[in-house]
C-alpha cells in the first residue's frame, strides 16, 4: 500500500497530534536501519564526519586488497561485491554523489585483475568477475557524467587512469565489447 494512493490517509496523518506523530515516526524509523543511519547523518553529523566515512571505507578496502591477491576469482568476486556494496550503503546514508563516484573509482583502481583459477567447479568465475567489474565501471562513468562539470574535472584524471589500467590489461577486449570509453574528456 502506497501513501500516494490514499490521500485521505495522508490527511489523517497530518491531522494527528504532534505527540502521536512523533511516536509513530520513531517506530517507523526504528524499523529501517538505513533510514535510521541516514537521519543520524543528516541531523547529527557534519562535513568532517562525511570525510571520516570516506576514509574508513578507503582504509577497509586497502586492507582487503592485500588479501585479494591470494584468492581465486570466485572468492575475489565476493569480496569486491562487498566493497562496492559498502559504497552503495554510503550513498544511501549520505546522498553524496561525489563521494560515491570518488570511492568507486578508488576501489576499482586498486583491485587486481589476476586471480587463481578454481580447480573445482565448472564455472569460470574470472568471466563473472570481469563482467561485474566492467558493469560497475560503466555505472560509475554514468554517475560521473551526472556530476557538475567542476566535480567531473576533479575526478577526470583518476577516472582516465582507471580506464587506462583496464585497456592495458587482459580486460581490454571485454571493455571494448562493453563500449567503455578509452578516455573521458
Amino acid at each position: 500500500m502506497k501513501l500516494s494512493e490514499h490521500k485521505d490517509l495522508k490527511t489523517a496523518i497530518t491531522d494527528l497530534p504532534i505527540k502521536e506523530k512523533d511516536k509513530l515516526l520513531l517506530r517507523l524509523v526504528a524499523k529501517d536501519k538505513v533510514l535510521t543511519e541516514h537521519l543520524h547523518y543528516k541531523l547529527l553529523e557534519d562535513e568532517l564526519d562525511l570525510e571520516d566515512r570516506k576514509e574508513k571505507i578507503k582504509t577497509d578496502v586497502t586492507e582487503q586488497v592485500a588479501d585479494l591477491k591470494k584468492l581465486n576469482a570466485k572468492e575475489a568476486l565476493v569480496k569486491v561485491r562487498k566493497m562496492v556494496t559498502s559504497v552503495n550503503h554510503f550513498y544511501k546514508v549520505t546522498k553524496d554523489p561525489l563521494g560515491e563516484v570518488e570511492l568507486k573509482i578508488f576501489i576499482l583502481s586498486i583491485i587486481p585483475f589476476d586471480y587463481r583459477k578454481s580447480i573445482f567447479g565448472y564455472r569460470d568465475y574470472m568471466i563473472l568477475f570481469s563482467s561485474f567489474y566492467l558493469k560497475t565501471v560503466a555505472v560509475t562513468i554514468n554517475k560521473y557524467k551526472k556530476l557538475h562539470e567542476d566535480l567531473q574535472f576533479d575526478l577526470s584524471e583518476s577516472l582516465n587512469n582507471l580506464l587506462d589500467k583496464i585497456y592495458s590489461s587482459k580486460l581490454a577486449p571485454s571493455a571494448e565489447a562493453a563500449s567503455l570509453p578509452k578516455e573521458i574528456n
